[in-house]
Formats: structure tokens, C-alpha cells, sequence
């Protein structure tokens, strides 16, 4: 009877302890090399520093984790990188879309992100370089930001089904509360125009004087799992140049799709 009530106790408190321990995790990847402090990590995850600070010292112990020694902030750890490394043989989407996005970056000649979506939100996978001599980067590979932030991560969220959007903006909003671009107001306004025009627009909120344009990529059940998104400084990107790109994106994506398709067939 005792060893029952035990184990009962034991499964039902596990799940939080996963759910803290990914949490933490995710803002660690969000805060990329620069790392966090363990102050931040227990408000932003909401812990007391007591509990952040187990969780992290058994992270650290099974390689996920690592404290640097010169300024004491976490970063992820190289179990991490080694576990993403095999997961790429999975979920990569770079390998199909690579020759695609290149030719696009050089055809344009500015900044190309590839991103995809991870639940609530979104992961840059690649970038390419185009031959401008004026260069945005505004994304580093492996960076993550909630959905809406960025014009790849606003073309995701604005072709969610209606439904699973509504729970998402939910989250969204009541999660990054501070931040004024994911307000409902405004978030909501940006995925209205996103829908209507078909692209989604970014202009000088993530990065001052930077202007970016996404458009999402759909499954075959036309769920988004990525966007493909221009950036530029705001002189290059006029009226007219942003629909040209506009229309550059949606073939992009529909090559991509296409390309998908023929290499998932090869499993």
C-alpha cells in the first residue's frame, strides 16, 4: 500500500519536474552564447532560485548544461549540440532547402532565413548571404524566438488553423506580455494583414532600420512547419521591391514544398 502511494506520488510530481526542466532548457536556447544568469532563469521560468538551481546542477551533471567560470551564467551544454546533431537526421530541413535558398539569396542579394517552427515558437535553421554589400543579419542560426516575433515566426503563426492559432496567440500573449509587439492588439492586427496579403511584414520592431518579409511553408495538410524570410535595410526594401519579393518568396516556397515531398519519399 505504502509502495503504491509512493510510486503514484512519484508519477504524478515527475511531469512538472520535465516540464521545469524543458522550460529551462528552451531559455537557455533562446539566450544562445551569451547564457543567463540564475536570477533570470528562476523569474523568467518562474522557479525559486532554490529549485532552478537543483534542476540545473543535474543538467550540468547529465552534459546538458554547462556554468561558464568567468562570468558564472548558464549556457547549454555539449550533450545538447550532440543530441541536436542526431536529431538533424530527422528533422533537418536544411539539406533539401539548401540549393533552393542559395539561389534565391544570390537572385536578391540580401539576407535569406530558413525557420521552423517548435511549438509555441520558432527556431532559425539557416541563413544564406546574399551578395549585397550592405548586410542584415538579424537572426543567428539556432536562435529562438516565440511565434510572431520576426517575419518568419509571424508567417507560421498567421497559417495555424484558426483553432490551435487561438491557443497559440493565448499563450503568446499572456507568456511575452511585456513585449509590445506580442500585445493581442497588435499581434492580432499583424496577423490580419499577414493573412490578407499573404506575406507577413516586419518594419524596424525587431531591429531598428531593418525591414523583413516571410512567407510560411505548408505540409501536404497544409499545417506550417517553416517560413523562408527576406531581411534588408529599410532603403532597400520600397513598396514596389517588397511585393517583387513578395511573389519571389511564394514560388521559393512552392519549389521547396515540391522538393520536400520528392525527398521525404527517398525514407
Amino acid at each position: 500500500m505504502n509502495t503504491q502511494s509512493k510510486k503514484t506520488k512519484s508519477e504524478t510530481s515527475e511531469p512538472g519536474t520535465v516540464e521545469r526542466t524543458m522550460e529551462m532548457l528552451r531559455l537557455l536556447a533562446t539566450a544562445g552564447r551569451y547564457g543567463l544568469a540564475l536570477t533570470q532563469i528562476s523569474e523568467a521560468a518562474k522557479l525559486p532560485h532554490s529549485t532552478a538551481h537543483r534542476l540545473l546542477r543535474r543538467l550540468i551533471a547529465e552534459r546538458m548544461v554547462m556554468q561558464r567560470e568567468s562570468n558564472k551564467r548558464y549556457v547549454l551544454g555539449p550533450l545538447a549540440f550532440e543530441l541536436g546533431l542526431a536529431a538533424t537526421q530527422i528533422y533537418d530541413l536544411r539539406e533539401p532547402c539548401r540549393p533552393i535558398l542559395m539561389r534565391l539569396a544570390e537572385e536578391i542579394g540580401d539576407t535569406v532565413y530558413l525557420t521552423v517552427r517548435s511549438g509555441n515558437e520558432s527556431v532559425c535553421e539557416d541563413r544564406y548571404e546574399g551578395p549585397s554589400t550592405i548586410r542584415v543579419i538579424t537572426l543567428e542560426v539556432g536562435s529562438r524566438r516565440p511565434l510572431g516575433l520576426g517575419a518568419g515566426g509571424l508567417a507560421i503563426l498567421a497559417a495555424i488553423p484558426e483553432e490551435e492559432r487561438e491557443h497559440t496567440i493565448a499563450w503568446i500573449t499572456h507568456r511575452h506580455a511585456a513585449n509590445k509587439a506580442l500585445q493581442e492588439k497588435p499581434l492580432r492586427a499583424a496577423i490580419d494583414t499577414c493573412r490578407k496579403h499573404g506575406y507577413s511584414l516586419i518594419r524596424s520592431k525587431v531591429t531598428l532600420g531593418t525591414t523583413a518579409v516571410g512567407v510560411a511553408v505548408l505540409d501536404t495538410l497544409d499545417n506550417p512547419i517553416a517560413a523562408v524570410s527576406v531581411a534588408a535595410v529599410d532603403s532597400r526594401m520600397s513598396g514596389p521591391r517588397i511585393e517583387l519579393l513578395a511573389r519571389q518568396l511564394h514560388n521559393t516556397v512552392g519549389r521547396i514544398r515540391e522538393s520536400l515531398h520528392s525527398f521525404r519519399g527517398r525514407d
